[in-house]
């Protein structure tokens, strides 16, 4: 079974997938060696988080901006 996916096609959408699986990865391995993830960054007006928690947060975020023109390109 073959399904492609059209946010691929351009670096946005590779970087936001390699940005999420990166940060899911690396609070993965946290959990599984320590049985917690630590976070670290601490403003004090936002919740603690850490670079992992980051990439996801950054790659959702493309992810979304490089779904757009496959939204404008639908609605014509």
């Amino acid at each position: 079974l073959y399904h492609r996916f059209p946010f691929l096609d351009n670096i946005l959408g590779k970087s936001a997938l390699g940005l999420v699986l990166g940060g899911t990865v690396g609070n993965l391995i946290d959990r599984l060696r320590f049985g917690y993830v630590t976070d670290f960054i601490d403003f004090g007006f936002w919740p603690a988080f850490n670079i992992a928690d980051s990439a996801i947060v950054i790659g959702v975020i493309i992810f979304a901006y490089s779904l757009l023109p496959l939204a404008r390109a639908g609605k014509r």
